[in-house]
């Protein structure tokens, strides 16, 4: 296999440096498919799709380490990682649940009463915003919008959609998820 000069090499694990957080060769594939798509030397333009990467890598959430690696892996200053991962939501950077469950509080999801949403999921899961289920299967998150006004009230668990919900339709969603196996 050819390797090109910005080719990413992972850390050996007998290497004691290897303690932090590494992609998988899968993960470092990917790495490479996202350089490609920016100039080489402007190599931090990637970092939002490597950050997103890095969270799906590591576990759904960024810890410091993680944040880190992606730093030296673009060869930016930590800082300036830490100043886009604290700055966008849609970044964790605390371990979050199995399913992630973001409900949209603004306005447009508002005027279509996603108080009620809110109030009946932390009903149902018995935790607030911010807040991780004991079995650590749920964690609740308030969000800005996730740009689905047109079918409000709406909330993301993971990477999927619910729309036009009512609160019997958002307990009903986490009733499904709560039946299948932990």
């Amino acid at each position: 296999m050819t390797t090109s000069m910005n080719a990413i090499t992972p850390v050996s694990e007998d290497d004691p440096a290897a303690a932090g957080p590494c992609f998988s060769q899968a993960a470092l594939q990917q790495v490479e498919q996202i350089f490609r798509r920016y100039p080489a030397d402007q190599r931090r333009s990637a970092l939002l799709p490597l950050l997103h990467l890095a969270q799906r890598e590591f576990g759904g959430w960024l810890s410091r380490q993680a944040l880190d690696y992606v730093a030296g892996l673009i060869g930016l200053a930590p800082i300036r990682v830490y100043e886009v991962a604290t700055f966008y939501t849609m970044y964790n950077l605390k371990p979050v649940g199995r399913y992630h469950v973001q409900v949209c509080t603004n306005i447009s999801c508002w005027l279509c009463n996603s108080d009620a949403i809110a109030q009946a999921l932390q009903h149902k899961l018995g935790i607030g915003f911010a807040e991780t289920t004991p079995d650590q299967r749920f964690t609740l998150t308030e969000v800005e919008c996730l740009g689905a006004c047109v079918n409000a009230p709406m909330m993301q668990i993971n990477d999927d959609y619910y729309e036009n919900l009512t609160p019997e339709t958002a307990v009903a969603v986490i009733d499904q998820m709560m039946e299948v196996s932990p």
